[in-house]
């Protein structure tokens, strides 16, 4: 039980969602944990929040879960808003900012893209300074008079992988399952604690991309030539 699975940003893909999920299991890992963006680009976001619902033992918000909750008056936007019921709503709307863990006496923190919002993107090109600050204690952690710091930051959101190693800790991210913008393939990470040093292993699934675009196209979903570019090509639309 102390292999974690961390999948996130699933963006309504049911297809590469059910893909990962299945090679989760088939490493016969047990617990998952959610880093957000249940919902959005892909067509399936009920569907998704379902799945995670299932077989995710901790979930926390993404931009997307957050924004998805108010009025709009974008079209593009609001065909998601109309594909999800008002228990998907209340879902989305109970879910944590963070995850805290301690794991092998270290302090594991997960959230969707940086201790102080949903909406900071921080990326791995930023300077050293602002990539440290994912190892912030701070007021929506609840965690500002915390004496130590996270050892180990989680997050999302950038739909990118990578690991860096400093000497306030290890900052990853798990990239995307479901709208993955560094190769084509679903990507999440495991944090094997079965290792007294808190190991970590990407993995990347190959599923059916053709037929994850055939399904948005049969259910009408707008804005479907950008979501091919993200899919076949990993282009992300406002590059």
């Amino acid at each position: 039980m102390k292999k974690i699975a961390i999948i996130s940003d699933i963006h309504g893909n049911k297809t590469a969602l059910e893909a990962v999920l299945k090679d989760i299991r088939l490493r016969k890992i047990d617990r998952i944990f959610c880093l957000g963006d249940l919902i959005g680009k892909g067509p399936q976001g009920s569907a998704c929040i379902e799945l995670i619902q299932q077989n995710c033992e901790q979930v926390v918000r993404g931009n997307w879960d957050v924004f998805i909750q108010s009025p709009t008056d974008n079209d593009f936007l609001q065909w998601f808003k109309d594909r999800l019921t008002a228990k998907d709503y209340q879902y989305l709307g109970s879910l944590p900012f963070h995850i805290d863990l301690e794991l092998n006496e270290q302090l594991i923190r997960f959230f969707h893209a940086s201790p102080r919002s949903e909406f900071e993107r921080i990326l791995p090109n930023h300077p050293l300074e602002k990539r440290l600050s994912m190892f912030d204690n701070t007021a929506v952690t609840n965690s500002s008079h915390y004496k130590k710091h996270p050892d180990i930051v989680f997050y999302g959101d950038i739909h990118t992988t990578f690991l860096h190693t400093y000497k306030q800790g290890i900052l990853c991210n798990v990239g995307s399952v479901g709208n993955s913008l560094d190769l084509t393939s679903a990507s999440y990470a495991i944090l094997d604690g079965t290792q007294s040093n808190n190991a970590i292993q990407f993995i990347r699934v190959a599923y059916d991309r053709e037929a994850e675009l055939m399904i948005a196209k049969e259910l009408g979903m707008p804005q479907l030539d950008q979501y091919y570019n993200e899919i076949m090509f990993a282009n992300y639309r406002n590059a």
